[in-house]
């Protein structure tokens, strides 16, 4: 593990990338929640606080055609373009002072979570270009490891600075990070080809191209679409927390903040082991175990005993973030660079975007259910997703098409992706 983690970051790009993930990542998690502060304290409701996740949500469903732009132009320079206009951007709310204000907050986190979408798609693909193949696993393990570290650290300090120093602070901050990245990124050297000149189409038929090249390819189907189940499962979990503290631990909701914080301890040691059990382990039983691990979590919870849910909130930190890394690397590895834009936004939105109405799923359920029902159908769910990938593995050594006797070796594995190895 420590030798692919050391050899990444001895990569120069590497450590641009990881520098701009951070520092953008980190203004985000501290603006999104003192947004959601900012709008209860200026409008006294609730139902308006809580619409500001709302606002990073529904651009995550038109992801495919935001990725579409990713492979019109060249991603570094689209990346760098991308920061500067969000920290230009990030400057309106400096102007909110009052509930007749609330308005702008509003566009502008939408208009950062189109940012956001354009810049996740545009990032999966030029890891393709800066980092090293054999790496990526490695690589895409920091990269998450970086998101959740922000997570703990990003909403503390916007608390702080919101209280302290008020809204208009936080969004300072946040355009700081932007710039910040937009400078990290001008640092990355990298070739990128500029992108091929294919005949005039729509824009709908280009987006339907890059979901069509998900869709065909067996194994990046079945890893996001085990992606969006272990994410969809996780938003079930969290509905549940505060019923769990309450019900089950009869505890005050305070606690909360410790589950988050043991669970993003776990996620933190997912990120840094990633790239080793890729290398040893078929991406499939990666992103199994993960959701087998997550299960194993999920039952911990069903208990009453609060070391046992610690022990599942750091189990299920582990286990959450295989899936995702094992599905965003194999889109890595086995997409063409001219669609990877495209796919990458495809892959991100299938992951992402069920997120949303499984929040909903589960508040519902939470609110006229025992929430151990709601936690045993997130365990159920995940455990039926792992025993499908493994069982997909199982009956494919049995299946192997043949190919016909003219064609090469080598096209031949292509055309199957057993060229791609531990990458599927």
């Amino acid at each position: 593990m420590a030798w692919g983690l050391f050899t990444v970051l001895r990569e120069r790009n590497a450590r641009f990338y990881l520098t701009g993930v951070i520092v953008s990542g980190f203004g985000d998690s501290a603006m999104s929640l003192a947004a959601g502060v900012w709008v209860k304290e200026l409008t006294g409701s609730s139902s308006l606080a809580a619409l500001v996740s709302v606002c990073a949500w529904v651009p995550a469903l038109l992801g495919p055609l935001i990725g579409t732009l990713t492979d019109r132009v060249r991603r570094r320079p689209l990346l760098i373009a991308t920061s500067l206009a969000l920290a230009a951007t990030m400057t309106a709310p400096l102007t909110v002072h009052s509930q007749d204000d609330v308005w702008l907050l509003f566009t502008v986190l939408a208009l950062v979570g189109v940012g956001a979408q354009l810049t996740d798609s545009a990032e999966t693909a030029l890891v393709a270009s800066a980092i090293p193949g054999e790496l990526r696993g490695d690589f895409n393990g920091l990269v998450r490891t970086a998101i959740e570290s922000t997570k703990l650290l990003g909403p503390l300090a916007g608390a702080t600075l919101f209280t302290v120093l008020g809204g208009p602070t936080v969004a300072a901050l946040d355009a700081l990070t932007f710039l910040l990245a937009a400078l990290a990124f001008c640092l990355i050297r990298v070739h990128e080809p500029a992108p091929t000149s294919p005949p005039r189409r729509n824009w709908w038929a280009e987006t339907a191209e890059g979901l069509s090249h998900l869709w065909r390819h067996p194994t990046l189907r079945l890893l996001v679409l085990a992606g969006g189940c272990a994410m969809t499962a996780s938003s079930l979990r969290s509905t549940a927390t505060y019923a769990l503290i309450d019900t089950g631990l009869h505890r005050p909701a305070a606690l909360a903040g410790v589950i988050a914080l043991v669970q993003g301890i776990g996620s933190i040691i997912s990120g840094l082991t990633a790239g080793a059990l890729l290398r040893r382990v078929p991406a499939r039983h990666v992103s199994a175990i993960g959701l087998t691990v997550c299960t194993l979590g999920t039952l911990a919870w069903t208990t009453p005993w609060l070391p046992v849910v610690l022990g599942g909130s750091l189990v299920m930190g582990l286990g959450l973030p295989w899936p995702l890394i094992s599905a965003m690397t194999t889109v890595q590895a086995a997409t063409p660079g001219e669609v990877l834009g495209r796919v990458a936004a495809s892959a991100n939105t299938i992951i992402f975007a069920p997120t949303g109405l499984a929040l909903l799923v589960g508040s519902a359920m939470v609110a006229t259910l025992d929430y151990r029902i709601q936690l045993l159908s997130a365990a159920a769910l995940g455990l039926a997703v792992a025993a499908l990938l493994m069982g997909t593995d199982f009956t494919s050594r049995f299946k192997t098409p043949a190919a016909p006797a003219s064609e090469p070796t080598a096209a031949r594995s292509r055309r199957t992706g057993e060229g791609l190895s531990h990458a599927e």
